[in-house]
């Protein structure tokens, strides 16, 4: 069978629109309801006047306005920048188990963030973003580098492995700067992932490089479904898969480096978003791309409203609750993968 033909039999573009309509509007809703819960439960009344009719003496529409909302945009934004990440990765490896957590992206930029604060306290938060999106780079050249020393062909099961030590040694190093130049306190923000800290002016900063780096994958999305199919079919259908793979990790490093530099190495978004989209939109990239980021956001803002409200009014790091649902997919995902080899 025609692959062209055999993509447009595994796609359901009625799901995806509903997807990314319905998806919109619940995502609206929930945020709406993430802004009012808390430490202190605020009325959504309350929470619609602080949005439109803004009093400044007011504490609650202080909080509303200086925190929350902040917050709930970030919590959208890193879903999707890790969601989108996750799946660009899955399509131009061919491999199920790609995610910017477990092949070592994510640690490679905290790492790079430790650095900054041991030797370059000064930098400003857009230059960090820069450093974070290196650190993901250097992370994941190690991950590449290692997995492909036996000189064989990458396994999905091998780049795992090599990202696992990779991210186990970035994260020693970590841990080992902030103990010499007692950064501790500074980087918990990072390890804990969390985004009740992130202030407008974080949020100013990272909209520019999340909004080209989306517009980036969507433009890419058509070429990443071809080069899913495989480097030969894509070459003969007249893909320049050398330009496109290039193209597509720098996008995974600044969305990947960009999440991290707000809410730390949260783990697995990237690896459950994509799966499950696939699962229900079919194989087709144009589509997979911008419902991961749809779905992505909703998630993680959830998980956000689960980690503040699940022991109040103390707050669960939101890398837990993730930890909570990935380890066991990830699990599925590579006993599946096992079958198939």
């Amino acid at each position: 069978m025609d692959k062209s033909k055999q993509i447009k039999m595994n796609t359901r573009p009625t799901v995806a629109i509903f997807i990314l309509s319905g998806g919109l509007l619940l995502l609206l809703i929930l945020a709406l309801f993430g802004i009012a819960v808390g430490a202190t439960n605020i009325n959504l009344s309350t929470v619609w006047d602080a949005l439109f009719h803004y009093n400044s003496s007011d504490t609650q529409h202080q909080i509303i306005r200086s925190l929350r909302v902040p917050r709930v945009i970030a919590d959208m934004a890193i879903g999707a920048a890790f969601a989108v990440a996750g799946a660009i990765m899955q399509g131009i490896t061919r491999n199920p188990l790609a995610d910017s957590g477990l092949l070592g992206l994510n640690a490679g930029s905290t790492f790079m963030v430790a650095v900054c604060f041991a030797f370059m306290p000064w930098l400003s938060y857009n230059s960090l973003i820069i450093f974070s999106f290196v650190g993901a780079a250097i992370g994941a050249f190690l991950v590449f580098g290692v997995s492909s020393i036996a000189g064989s062909a990458m396994s999905p099961t091998r780049l795992v492995l090599a990202g696992a030590a990779v991210s186990s040694l970035l994260t020693a190093l970590s841990e080992g700067l902030a103990i010499y130049f007692q950064l501790s306190q500074d980087l918990a923000f990072w390890y804990a992932g969390g985004v009740a800290g992130v202030k407008w002016s974080q949020l100013a900063a990272i909209w520019p490089w999340l909004l080209g780096a989306l517009i980036a994958a969507i433009l890419l999305s058509k070429s990443i479904t071809i080069l899913s199919l495989g480097d030969d079919i894509a070459v003969g259908l007249g893909e320049k898969t050398t330009f496109v793979k290039i193209a597509s990790m720098v996008v995974v490093l600044i969305l990947a480096g960009l999440a991290v530099s707000v809410v730390g190495p949260v783990g697995f978004i990237g690896l459950i978003v994509p799966h499950l989209v696939r699962f229900l939109v079919g194989v087709d990239y144009r589509f997979i791309i911008p419902c991961s980021a749809v779905v992505g956001a909703f998630l993680t803002l959830a998980a956000d409203i689960v980690a503040r409200t699940i022991n109040p009014p103390y707050e669960t790091p939101i890398s837990v609750i993730f930890a909570l649902i990935g380890v066991p997919f990830f699990l599925y995902v590579a006993r599946k993968e096992r079958r198939n080899l």
